[in-house]
C-alpha cells in the first residue's frame, strides 16, 4: 500500500517475563497495546505507539522496552527517512504538518558552547553553605533619579514589580493546552516557592484566582478569558505578541477540547474552535502597541507591571527597543526552540533565532541606547538545567521562562504528540481518566524539588565566581567565554573565547 509508512517505535515485549496483567493495554491511550484472548496475550501495534514510556514504566515486571525502529530507506543524505515519510503524508492527506514539543533540529544550541568563569587565589570563591547568596529578583521598570523627602529619607518611587525568590518563572500555557491537574501543580509550585508561572492565552479558571499573587495573566490576539476581573486577578499582565515555536502564527485550540470548565474559564461556546489570529487586529505599530500598554494599566489602576511577549526573530533588537520606549515594563523574548502544544511543522523548525543570539543583542542595543533599566527582560525557549539559568543571565537576562523543563518534572516524556489529546501522563489532555493520572499533591511537590535543586547549584556556580548576588551576575559577560565558535557568533554574543 502507498500510504503504509513503518512505524517510528516498536514495542519489544518479553513474554518470558510477561505475567499478562494487562496494565499496558488498560494505561496505553493510543490503543497501541491490545489483549488478544484468542491466544490469551497483550500484543502491540507499533504503529500506534508515540514512545511515551507510559507502558514501560508501569509494567511491573520490566517485560516491555521501546527502540528506534531499524527499518530504513536507500541511504540518501540529501533525504532523510523523515523527510521522506512526511513527503508521503502529506501526498496522503493534502494537509499541514502538526509538531509539539519545540524544535528537534540539529542547530547549534549556544548554551552548550558557552562556559563559565571560576574565581582562583586572587579573587576567592564564595562558600554558599556559609556566607549568604542572593538569588532574589525584582522585574519591572526602574527610575533613573533618586529622590529623598524633607527628612532625607528615600523616596520610593519605582513603578509597580514583581519580586521573585529565584530568577525563574513558569511560562504560558493555557488552560485547555495543558490540563486542570498540570495548572493546578504550576499554581502551587509557583506559590510555595516565592515564583510566577503564566496562565497562557486561555483566562484563569475561577479555581486559581488565589493564586494570584503568583499569576501573570496574558492577553493574546484572541482574548480567550479577558475580562476585568482576569486582569486585576494577576500579579502582573503579559501581552502576547509572538511565540518562539510558531513567530507569526496564531494559536488555535480544536472545538474537541473547548468543554465544561474550558468553555467557561475562554468564554466561548462548547465545541466551536479558539482561533487566535496571528496579528492582534488593533496592533499594527508601536504606537498601537502603547495604546494597549496602557490600557491594560488603566484597567488595573497602574499597581500592574506591564510585559510584552515576542519571539525571537531576526530584527529583534529594533523590535525591543520600540517596546522599551512603549511603557511596558518587562520584555519576554521566546527562541526558535520553544515548546508548543501544536505548531505547523515547517514553521517551529525553520523559523525564527536561537535565544541566545536575540538576548545578547536585545541587551547590548538597549544599553548601548541608554534604556535597559526602562525593561527587564525574560527570556525562554529551552531553559533546560541551572546552568542555562546563570549562563542567561550574564548573557542580560534578569529572569527565565521555564514550561518543557517544568512539564518534564510532572512526567511529560516528550513523545511529542501533545496535538493529539491523549497524553497518557495527564498533562497534555482534557480526556477525564487521562487527566486523573496526574496527582497535582505530586505534580507540585515535584516541581518545588526541581527548582530548589537549581537554586542551591544556582548559588554554588555564583559562589565558585565569586559573586554572592544575581545582580551582580546579570549582563556580566566577563565571567563567560565560547568554545568552538566563530568570530562573528563571539560578537554578537558580547564573549571571548576560551583562553582569553
Amino acid at each position: 500500500m502507498l500510504n503504509y509508512i513503518y512505524p517510528d517505535y516498536e514495542v519489544v515485549r518479553n513474554y518470558d517475563r510477561c505475567i499478562n496483567c494487562r496494565a499496558c493495554v488498560r494505561q496505553c491511550a493510543n490503543g497501541a497495546q491490545e489483549y488478544v484472548h484468542e491466544i490469551s496475550k497483550p500484543v502491540c501495534d507499533d504503529g500506534k505507539c508515540v514512545n511515551c514510556h507510559r507502558c514501560v514504566a508501569l509494567c511491573p515486571t520490566r517485560a516491555l522496552k521501546i527502540v528506534k525502529s531499524g527499518n530504513t530507506y536507500k541511504t540518501n543524505s540529501n533525504w532523510s527517512v523523515q523527510t521522506i515519510n512526511e513527503i508521503y503524508r502529506q501526498a496522503n492527506s493534502g494537509g499541514v504538518l502538526l509538531s509539539s514539543m519545540g524544535n528537534p533540529e540539529d542547530y547549534p544550541v549556544y548554551l552548550d558552547r558557552i562556559l563559565l568563569n571560576a574565581s582562583q587565589v586572587t579573587n576567592p570563591p564564595i562558600d554558599p553553605l556559609r556566607e549568604p547568596m542572593e538569588t532574589k529578583v525584582s522585574l519591572g521598570a526602574k527610575h533613573h533619579e533618586i529622590r529623598r523627602d524633607e527628612k532625607d529619607r528615600l523616596v520610593n518611587n519605582l513603578p509597580p514589580r514583581i519580586s521573585l525568590s529565584m530568577p525563574v518563572m513558569f511560562s504560558a500555557m493555557s488552560y485547555g493546552s495543558i490540563s486542570y491537574n498540570a495548572h493546578e501543580s504550576l499554581a502551587r509550585a509557583a506559590e510555595e516557592l516565592g515564583i510566577l508561572y503564566n496562565t497562557g492565552e486561555g483566562g484563569l479558571h475561577e479555581d486559581f484566582y488565589r493564586y494570584g499573587k503568583n499569576t501573570i495573566v496574558q492577553v493574546a490576539s484572541g482574548r480567550f478569558g479577558v475580562h476585568l476581573d482576569y486582569l486585576n486577578s494577576g500579579a502582573a499582565v503579559e501581552i502576547k505578541m509572538g511565540q518562539g515555536a510558531k513567530p507569526g502564527i496564531g494559536g488555535h485550540l480544536p472545538g474537541t477540547k473547548i468543554v465544561g470548565d474550558i468553555s467557561r474559564t475562554r468564554m466561548i461556546p462548547e465545541g466551536s474552535d479558539a482561533i487566535s489570529p496571528a496579528p492582534h487586529h488593533d496592533i499594527y505599530s508601536i504606537e498601537d502597541l502603547r495604546q494597549l500598554v496602557y490600557s491594560l494599566k488603566e484597567a488595573t489602576n497602574y499597581t500592574k507591571p506591564v510585559c510584552v511577549k515576542i519571539a525571537a526573530v531576526h530584527n529583534i533588537t529594533a523590535i525591543a527597543s520600540g517596546i522599551a520606549r512603549s511603557g511596558a515594563d518587562i520584555i519576554a523574548i521566546d527562541g526558535f526552540r520553544g515548546g508548543t502544544g501544536a505548531a505547523p511543522t515547517r514553521i517551529r523548525d525553520n523559523v525564527g533565532i536561537p535565544i541566545e543570539l536575540a538576548l545578547a543583542g536585545v541587551d547590548s542595543r538597549l544599553r548601548e541606547e541608554g534604556i535597559r533599566d526602562n525593561v527587564s527582560i525574560v527570556v525562554g525557549g529551552s531553559i533546560r538545567s541551572s546552568a542555562d539559568i546563570v549562563k542567561a543571565v550574564a548573557l542580560g537576562a534578569d529572569a527565565v521562562y521555564i514550561a518543557s523543563s517544568a512539564l518534564i518534572a510532572l512526567g511529560c516524556h516528550l513523545c511529542r504528540s501533545c496535538h493529539f489529546g491523549k497524553c497518557n501522563w495527564g498533562i497534555a489532555t482534557q480526556v477525564p481518566e487521562l487527566v486523573k493520572r496526574l496527582n497535582p499533591d505530586i505534580g507540585y511537590k515535584r516541581l518545588v524539588n526541581l527548582m530548589k535543586a537549581w537554586e542551591h547549584e544556582i548559588q554554588e556556580m555564583m559562589g565558585g565566581m565569586g559573586i554572592n548576588s544575581i545582580e551582580a551576575l546579570k549582563g556580566n559577560r566577563l565571567m563567560l567565554r565560547g568554545i568552538g565558535l566563530n568570530e562573528k557568533e563571539l560578537e554578537i554574543l558580547g564573549i571571548k573565547h576560551a583562553g582569553e
